[in-house]
């Protein structure tokens, strides 16, 4: 039986491990589903809710492993998906922020009620948007959020929209055509972590085949470690990016898997707890029932 393993460039370990053939090494018939390929599925206003499209796929037969950002699989406990999280990585505080342009009249969070916010609705920055409102006193409701995903530079840059959630190495290309100011930095409000997670069938039923994934993306990210430069030419091999934007984008990045801690299981709820009263899932999550204190020893 062959393991189909959820791949895409914005979790940047799994598109390396896909072009390098570690983990064929343990699993020679590992299927390789680039997330890009699959049906969009429904995709909300960014009014009213939050796409399930990567939780959802891990269900209806589309892969059995997956990484992403922190909000996807929350937003699977929101569907009602029985998931579990596998491992997430350090910090990655450093690969983006919430910026507008340098002589906005925008001067604090607070100044965004109102405001025409661009993000990649349901990715980490809709986490990042919505704990920095939280702070401010505001809610969702308060601005007018924008799903731009690759094209929100452009409109901050046009004057489209007031504010961006913008990530490298999309914002090295904005700051290279316009100076931007920093509004809200992650660091100290959201851990923005990469992190991967599976059906829990597959967790206790193909323990062997979960184990080798661990081990080869860890293996895999080492080389990342010493090999930023030839890292970098892969992922701009696929969008025709440049290869210095994203080599400085991954130098900002902690590669490396780590166990789940109780620190990022209280974050995660609380960021599930905001989607809730914020109208964007439909039902409470208790984000620990997703955790399986078994899967800690996968990670050496």
């Amino acid at each position: 039986m062959s393991v189909r393993v959820g791949y895409f460039p914005h979790n940047n370990s799994l598109w390396v491990l896909r072009h390098r053939g570690i983990l064929e090494r343990a699993i020679p018939d590992v299927e390789w589903v680039d997330l890009r390929s699959l049906p969009d599925g429904d995709r909300p206003a960014p009014t009213d809710g939050l796409p399930s499209v990567h939780g959802d796929h891990l269900f209806d037969g589309g892969y059995d492993f997956i990484g992403t950002g922190s909000t996807p699989p929350v937003t699977a406990q929101g569907k009602g998906h029985d998931i579990v999280y596998v491992a997430v990585s350090g910090s990655r505080h450093e690969n983006g922020r919430l910026v507008v342009p340098e002589d906005s009249p925008i001067t604090s969070p607070e100044d965004l009620k109102g405001r025409r916010v661009a993000l990649g609705h349901g990715s980490w920055q809709t986490t990042l948007l919505l704990f920095a409102l939280d702070k401010a006193g505001l809610s969702w409701k308060d601005i007018v959020p924008v799903d731009a995903g690759t094209d929100a530079g452009a409109l901050l840059l046009n004057g489209e929209v007031d504010a961006w959630v913008g990530s490298y190495p999309s914002l090295s290309k904005v700051e290279a055509q316009a100076p931007v100011r920093e509004l809200v930095a992650t660091d100290g409000l959201f851990s923005h972590r990469s992190l991967w997670f599976t059906r829990r069938d597959f967790a206790e039923g193909r323990p062997a085949e979960l184990a080798a994934i661990v081990a080869a993306l860890q293996e895999s990210d080492a080389w990342i470690q010493e090999n930023y430069r030839e890292a970098a030419e892969l992922f701009a091999a696929d969008d025709g990016g440049d290869v210095d934007h994203w080599e400085n984008a991954l130098r900002k990045r902690p590669f490396g898997l780590n166990p789940v801690t109780e620190e990022f299981v209280a974050e995660q709820q609380r960021a599930a707890d905001l989607f809730h009263a914020n109208g964007l899932i439909d039902r409470e999550v208790t984000v620990a029932d997703a955790v399986d204190p078994e899967l800690a020893k996968l990670i050496r």
